[in-house]
């Protein structure tokens, strides 16, 4: 009889027990469980995030044109107008600080996801390091241009869709967003195919040196497909510092102007560039050449595809005509 009870009450709780993994297989998402290596961190999700802090506007861009918005809590450190389709959506997402959010500002929000652009997104200096939103229980995903191994190129914006897509559920949304990028980078270089290479010099701000964009920067890619060269892709840096002097010698014939909040207005840095006597002989200063770009479509992100169509316009008007 008591060996009966046994038999019983085992086969009762294998019972419940298969029951309960049943029901958790089949809670699981198609797809699911995801594994990502971002620049060096490996996450494995069982399941989509569902509350989600960006910092920098390009990764929250990328969120909105992947259809997550019901997916974002809050966002922070916009750099440039929004594009008009996503504005409506943006706007009604709390923005939690007009630069990097503190820590505490960022868990006030509750996320279980940490989606930044920069590398000043998780800078371990202001407490916001990778690890130690981990070790609070949130996992983070950092823009792959700042995982700071090579020369980042339109793949990696293609890439970073996709890895996005795959941890949100969503491939399929993100293989008709690069289609469509793929797209529009193809129409704008073919355009200009064949045409001279044209020398860029990038002012992104500076007026003691020039920060310009590096050879591991997505600019210098962008230049390259609009039918341009970077004078500073030598650069081994995403952005970094040169001299004027290094400008001079390197005589660019277009000056892309980066256009972000808080560094001055495009008006404000033509008239500093045009002003100083020793870049007078330059010919993009001779000529007035110049490209304006919004810092959000220079780097990994949905805007991308289109500074390459811009870009090709300004260094190649003659093939828009």
């Amino acid at each position: 009889m008591a060996l009966s009870s046994v038999l019983l009450t085992t086969g009762c709780g294998s019972s419940e027990e298969s029951g309960r993994d049943a029901k958790a297989a089949a809670a699981v998402p198609t797809g699911f469980p995801v594994t990502v290596d971002n620049c060096g961190v490996k996450t494995t999700y069982d399941r989509p995030p569902s509350r989600v802090v960006t910092i920098h506007q390009h990764p929250a861009e990328l969120m909105l044109a992947l259809g997550l918005k019901d997916r974002v809590v809050g966002t922070a450190f916009p750099d440039s107008a929004v594009l008009p389709e996503l504005k409506k959506d943006y706007e009604a997402i709390p923005e939690l600080a007009k630069k990097e959010p503190s820590f505490e500002k960022i868990l006030d929000a509750e996320p279980d996801f940490v989606y930044g652009g920069y590398g000043s997104a998780f800078a371990e200096n202001e407490g916001r390091s990778r690890k130690a939103f981990a070790d609070a229980g949130i996992d983070t995903y950092l823009n792959r241009e700042y995982c700071g191994k090579k020369q980042v190129t339109m793949e990696d914006t293609y890439d970073e869709i996709r890895s996005i897509g795959r941890v949100f559920g969503v491939p399929d949304r993100a293989d008709k967003l690069v289609a469509d990028l793929e797209g529009r980078v193809g129409q704008a270089a073919g355009k200009v195919e064949g045409e001279p290479e044209v020398s860029v010099f990038v002012y992104d701000s500076g007026d003691k040196s020039a920060f310009t964009a590096g050879g591991k920067s997505l600019g210098t890619e962008l230049i390259r497909l609009a039918g341009g060269e970077n004078v500073f892709a030598d650069l081994d840096d995403v952005f970094g510092d040169v001299s004027w002097e290094q400008v001079v010698e390197r005589r660019p014939e277009v000056i892309a102007i980066y256009d972000y909040a808080g560094a001055g207005s495009v008006e404000e840095k033509k008239k500093f560039l045009l002003s100083q006597p020793a870049l007078a002989g330059v010919p993009a200063i001779r000529n007035k050449r110049f490209v304006v770009l919004p810092l959000t479509a220079t780097l990994v992100g949905i805007r991308s595809a289109y500074a390459v169509d811009d870009l090709a316009r300004g260094l190649h008007p003659e093939s828009y005509r």
